[in-house]
């Protein structure tokens, strides 16, 4: 499924440049992050370096969210591990967040800038379009991101971009593109081999007894 028009665009033509750096992991919060939560990120965090943890909630008032992740941004910062805020702005605001995660009807990469500054991190999620993603780099944005790569229970989604979509961003653009959609350690090499330069998981991780374990194994395929 795509946002764009049809034409002979074919990813699997593309190779990523020679890969300088391994690829980073990027950590997406499940629903409910509080109780032992804190915990559980404190854990993996300390397993292994962990690039970014996005704070993604849904249904929950901006006051709740705001209380909810005073102890996970506290954790991100003692890890040196960017604290994103999923959609909002304004919260991100409040929080002195380091960035924000924006999806395509979350607003827009010029007006987040405006508001957060020059030194926050803003992503944009351009599904399978190479379209949005140019749009999203020509605004400014510090990251683009595809997917969903595989089936996911976290964020349903039609959208199934081929990996070869990482190889043509990464071999023409400098800005670094994320992976992201039911991406497991058994299953994200072809992304990793595509040029994905961070691989964004949530219940490969959380969906674990040991989420310090599941971040090793993440580490392990992903080269450190």
């Amino acid at each position: 499924m795509s946002d764009e028009p049809e034409d002979d665009f074919d990813p699997t033509i593309w190779s990523p440049p020679q890969r300088t750096a391994p690829a980073q992991l990027y950590l997406i919060s499940p629903q409910e992050v509080g109780g032992a939560f804190p915990d559980r990120l404190r854990s993996a965090l300390s397993a292994a370096p962990v690039s970014a943890f996005q704070l993604r909630i849904k249904n929950v008032d901006s006051h709740e969210r705001a209380r909810l992740a005073e102890p996970l941004q506290r954790i991100c910062a003692d890890h040196d591990t960017a604290f994103i805020v999923n959609d909002s702005v304004s919260l991100a605001k409040r929080l002195g967040a380091d960035g924000v995660h924006l999806g395509q009807k979350d607003g827009e990469v010029r007006e987040a800038r405006e508001v957060l500054g020059p030194s926050a991190q803003i992503g944009k999620t351009c599904h399978d379009s190479r379209h949005f993603a140019m749009e999203a780099g020509e605004a400014g944005a510090d990251y683009v991101a595809f997917g969903a790569f595989y089936p996911t229970t976290t964020k349903p989604s039609n959208y199934r971009p081929h990996p070869g979509i990482l190889s043509w961003w990464s071999s023409l653009f400098e800005i670094p593109c994320v992976a992201i959609g039911g991406i497991t350690p058994d299953n994200a090499q072809p992304l990793l081999d595509a040029g994905a330069d961070f691989i964004s998981v949530c219940q490969a991780v959380w969906g674990q007894d040991d989420p310090g374990a599941a971040v090793k194994r993440f580490q392990q395929v992903m080269g450190f």
